[in-house]
């Protein structure tokens, strides 16, 4: 059987934790950022976890993660 190809979009988004989660990057952070609070910003730079509902879904795309 041939390899499978990893989804290069997907590989630069997303990192894998040790025990296997998923990290992502906030949304809501590129631009229109004038009327944002500073807090909210600042809570945008931190990294989430891929949601359960949506774990499977990125898992496909990173095959060798």
């Amino acid at each position: 059987m041939s390899k499978m190809k990893t989804r290069r979009s997907a590989a630069k988004r997303f990192k894998f934790t040790a025990n296997k989660k998923i990290k992502r990057a906030k949304a809501y952070r590129s631009h229109l950022l004038g009327h944002k609070t500073a807090k909210r910003k600042r809570q945008l730079r931190k990294p989430t976890l891929v949601d359960k509902t949506d774990y499977n879904r990125v898992r496909k795309l990173l095959p060798y993660g």
